[in-house]
């Protein structure tokens, strides 16, 4: 294994990895070595980001609504088949709306689990029997702190990260005997759009300036920062580690301190 590029001669598989937290997960484990399987619903974005991308060469962009069950299993089950299958499967797609839980509609609320749980068990179900006959592979999916505490007015995607984390750690239990493991990542407000959505929310539900709710956010983090994208795909590219093998089962938090988990 090259020293430099631990992933040389492996393929990783980011859902939603065309922006934010995924596209930072995509440039660090292109750095170190590996090809890339980038699946969201906007191609262009995510031909877009492999552009970005430090090679040139060895990286796919696929089309594909996780939370549709036929799309998935018709997308990734070809991915065993190709000369280099998955090693690593990065569960990132997701995304929240506000809305108090008496206004969370039965159309939002299936849609928030639809994207950020369900389409996490579509693609480990698609993609394991190939992960099974590696020499090692990893699983990480990106939850949230909110997998791991409360927040107000985003019910659904509290449920729906919680259900991530509770996935995880059910199946690392199963494959505990294997050479696969599954581990939760749970980012605190992270600078991406998801927390110009919050933003804009606070906005709306208060009457504050931008700046304001801003500060409402940070006040959140001990460190009084927003996390960098690329603090979160540090943690996953550790996680993927061939050294990583006893870390299993795990939701680490990555929030400055707002969560602690023991």
């Amino acid at each position: 294994m090259n020293g430099s590029e631990p992933f040389a001669g492996m393929r990783a598989v980011i859902t939603g990895g065309g922006s934010g937290i995924g596209l930072a997960i995509a440039r660090r484990l292109d750095a170190m070595g590996a090809a890339l399987t980038l699946i969201g619903r906007d191609k262009a974005r995510l031909e877009r980001a492999i552009g970005e991308l430090r090679r040139t060469t060895g990286h796919a962009a696929i089309a594909c609504d996780v939370g549709d069950a036929a799309a998935v299993s018709a997308t990734l089950a070809g991915l065993d088949a190709q000369s280099l299958p998955p090693s690593l499967l990065i569960n990132n797609a997701g995304g929240a709306t506000s809305a108090a839980l008496g206004e969370t509609s039965q159309e939002l609320w299936d849609e928030t689990l639809r994207t950020n749980l369900t389409g996490v068990f579509h693609c480990i179900r698609a993609v394991l029997p190939g992960l099974m006959r590696q020499p090692y592979a990893r699983i990480v999916n990106i939850a949230s702190t909110a997998g791991l505490t409360g927040y107000p007015n985003v019910a659904a995607y509290c449920a729906a990260k919680h259900g991530v984390v509770g996935l995880t750690r059910a199946l690392a239990l199963e494959l505990a005997r294997t050479r696969v493991t599954v581990n939760a990542v749970c980012p605190g407000y992270t600078e991406t759009s998801l927390v110009d959505d919050a933003i804009a929310s606070i906005v709306g539900a208060t009457g504050r300036t931008p700046g304001q709710a801003r500060e409402t956010l940070l006040r959140r983090n001990p460190q009084r920062r927003l996390v960098a994208p690329e603090e979160v795909a540090a943690t996953v590219a550790w996680l993927c580690l061939p050294e990583s093998q006893s870390i299993n089962g795990q939701a680490i938090s990555v929030s400055g301190g707002e969560v602690m988990t023991g």
